[in-house]
């Protein structure tokens, strides 16, 4: 299917990423969310948090936008303090899979990268992301400020009113509370192991969509 963009209208035709680490790849209309001018902070970095399933393939993705500084593979959201990989697969620390991006929001705004997050995961499966299940691979958006959390609001009412997904939205807004940095083999994962077979056969393909969709997005 060619994929076209019609950047003067409220939706443009994505086809859409695997939706998970295990998921098909689906297409689907995205509605484009306009630059939010007013939550831009002039030469000062802002942070987003995003839980969307497996944080190897998150990571990779969000690493290949311009104004994204860095990308860091952890766990928020729960009542266990300093968690480690093994308590977070029990299923029982309350914390999701999550990644904390530190990006310029004069090169990249909030709006943008919630285009990418929804775009990149599927947010109409509860507590999972293809044959990832557990409340650690929910879809969650932890806000760190009043205008991040309209932004969020707004943005899934339209995705909601556009009915982009065919099934009402599970993701959840949450207020940032603790991030805790994941052990040291989990950060940049995919750039490291990229001839691993997982990688490649899952995260690579994904990759190499957002390339294609986002490729006015993408660090030059």
């Amino acid at each position: 299917m060619k994929l076209k963009i019609m950047k003067k209208k409220i939706s443009i035709l994505l086809s859409m990423l695997a939706f998970s680490c295990q998921s098909k790849e689906k297409v689907q209309d995205l509605p484009q969310l306009k630059p939010n001018k007013s939550m831009e902070i002039q030469n000062k970095l802002e942070v987003a948090t995003f839980a969307g399933g497996c944080f190897w393939c998150t990571e990779a993705v969000f690493l290949e936008l311009e104004g994204v500084k860095t990308v860091t593979s952890g766990y928020i959201g729960g009542k266990t303090v300093n968690p480690s990989y093994s308590d977070i697969c029990t299923g029982n620390t309350g914390h999701a899979e999550a990644i904390q991006i530190t990006f310029d929001p004069n090169k990249i705004s909030f709006g943008e990268l919630l285009e990418v997050f929804f775009a990149t995961h599927d947010p109409t499966t509860l507590n999972r992301q293809g044959n990832d299940m557990g409340t650690q691979y929910r879809s969650e958006i932890f806000y760190h400020n009043a205008s991040q959390k309209k932004t969020s609001e707004d943005y899934i009412a339209l995705l909601t009113k556009e009915n982009t997904f065919g099934k009402p939205i599970v993701t959840v807004i949450s207020e940032a509370t603790k991030f805790y940095e994941a052990e040291d083999y989990h950060q940049n994962y995919y750039n490291q192991n990229q001839s691993q077979g997982y990688c490649s056969y899952v995260i690579t393909p994904k990759v190499e969509k957002v390339r294609k969709l986002f490729k006015d997005k993408l660090k030059k």
